[in-house]
């Protein structure tokens, strides 16, 4: 059941619904206690009460609360009411690289600019051994002023280090 503008979640008021995928429901919404705009991702009550999704839900917002870099979307806060499990983010009013492909392609420069900065969010996210599995134009967006912010880290996955091949490498440096 989607939530209706209005609505409020503690302190977050929603205002309009702007999203949905297969791990949650995307409002635009209110901070009424610091008056601003931030984007709030419902899990759907459908799916709430499965495990599987609360625990990648959980694991989304882990990741994101581990990742502080500019060109990846900050998690505000991870809460529960009424039933409603979310998570707060700053908001992306810039729309989606997929909405501004749909209208052509991107000049060269754009192009380069966009993709160096997904790179440096994917690096950061490597550096932290997070791996995004879900990189897609939807889930690339840009600021109001169009600074990129990589989003939905929700099928993300720590990466293996495997100690004995590093033990290795410096062994034969």
């Amino acid at each position: 059941m989607a939530l209706t503008p209005g609505t409020r979640l503690g302190p977050y008021e929603v205002v309009a619904q702007i999203g949905a995928g297969g791990m949650g429901e995307v409002y635009k919404g209110t901070d009424t206690n610091l008056k601003r705009h931030v984007a709030i991702k419902v899990l759907p009550a459908a799916v709430a009460g499965d495990p599987e999704r609360l625990e990648r839900f959980q694991r989304e917002a882990e990741v994101l609360a581990s990742l502080n870099h500019p060109h990846i979307a900050t998690l505000h806060g991870l809460d529960e009411i009424d039933g409603h499990q979310f998570l707060v983010m700053e908001l992306m009013e810039g729309g989606t690289l997929a909405e501004r492909l749909a209208q052509g392609p991107l000049p060269i420069d754009e192009a380069l600019t966009v993709a160096h900065q997904i790179a440096d969010a994917l690096q950061a996210a490597h550096e932290k051994a997070i791996i995004h599995r879900d990189l897609k134009p939807s889930n690339i967006a840009f600021t109001a002023d169009g600074l990129v912010k990589v989003l939905d880290f929700g099928i993300a996955k720590l990466m293996e280090t495997d100690t004995r091949s590093e033990e290795h490498t410096s062994e034969l440096q």
